[in-house]
């Protein structure tokens, strides 16, 4: 009995002196409070990041074959991190929205799944992107006048190169292509390719992959565009079995015949919208209304690119009309 009281002092003493250490010393036997209101807001952040997602999700688009414009691009859509933009603002617990992290999201069909092959006459209507095609046959006297344009305003075009063109004028081709501009295959001797057979037109494709990667030391063209626009289903198949796409335009300066330089000019930068892609040839209405041409078409909110970047699937982050889906 003696013993037992003994005891149950000493546990008094010990709860007594427990009281004490935790009030003086800042000892809180009671649960985290701070820690478990942090975790509440990190729960309530990524629910919150869940129902953003769902509301600012952009789909991603299918290429696909237009009734009138044919083969057309996929482009990707984008929806938010989750897991990433959480990592970034579990810290304060709070969605900010210009924190949030978007992804993007692939097409489920894309331009190499589209069976037969078709050509292509624009990019994706959803891209606001130009390309300008400069086909490339003569006039030799305005190709530096229409680099230089293109290098002081850093605008990368895809030109398409005449074999037989090639030939004649390596060091122009040359400098073309280091200059930093893409190369296409616009056939060997400029022929109307609805007249002629599957023999004739390989060689004539083939022969001018083989000139442009000699001459350049690269690999053969990705894109082909027909002389004049002339081809048929057979042209475009051939294209397709030496690895390439044949490639039309949207928009026409018709600078061959001469036009007046600003009816020329106005005439593109108003017909030109989302996935645009302009023909053009080095003649002097281009060299002299190139500037304008790209000031104006820059002014409506389009970038300029080559084919190959119309054609990619990738979304050009940080674009206006970007900004302006997310918002919305």
């Amino acid at each position: 009995m003696k013993n037992l009281s003994i005891l149950s002092l000493f546990i008094c003493i010990g709860i007594l002196c427990w009281g004490v250490s935790t009030k003086y010393l800042g000892i809180d036997s009671r649960p985290n409070s701070k820690a478990s209101a942090s975790k509440f807001n990190q729960d309530e952040l990524y629910k919150e990041l869940e129902a953003f997602s769902k509301e600012h999700k952009i789909p991603a688009v299918d290429a696909k074959v237009d009734r009138v414009w044919k083969a057309i691009p996929g482009y990707n859509g984008l929806e938010v991190n989750i897991k990433a933009s959480f990592e970034k603002m579990k810290v304060s617990g709070k969605l900010n929205p210009s924190e949030v992290i978007y992804q993007e999201i692939s097409p489920s069909v894309h331009l190499e799944d589209l069976n037969p092959p078709q050509p292509i006459f624009r990019g994706n209507p959803e891209k606001p992107m130009i390309a300008f095609l400069i086909n490339v046959a003569w006039g030799n006297e305005y190709i530096p006048d229409i680099l230089d344009v293109l290098k002081k305003h850093q605008t990368k075009v895809s030109f398409f190169f005449d074999g037989s063109w090639v030939s004649k004028n390596p060091d122009m081709a040359k400098l073309i292509f280091e200059e930093g501009h893409e190369i296409g295959n616009h056939a060997y001797s400029h022929p109307d390719l609805q007249q002629k057979s599957e023999a004739e037109t390989v060689e004539e494709l083939r022969k001018t992959n083989e000139i442009i990667s000699k001459t350049l030391g690269i690999d053969p063209p990705k894109w082909f565009g027909p002389p004049s626009g002339s081809f048929n289903q057979q042209t475009v198949e051939v294209a397709d079995q030496l690895g390439m796409h044949t490639v039309l335009w949207t928009v026409d300066t018709v600078d061959w015949k001469k036009p007046a330089t600003t009816v020329m000019v106005n005439r593109v930068v108003s017909q030109v919208e989302n996935g645009s892609m302009v023909l053009m040839h080095p003649t002097s209405p281009v060299a002299e209304g190139l500037e304008d041409m790209i000031m104006q078409i820059k002014e409506q909110g389009y970038r300029l690119g080559t084919v190959s970047e119309l054609m990619s699937e990738k979304r050009l982050n940080g674009t206006v009309w970007d900004i302006e889906q997310i918002v919305k």
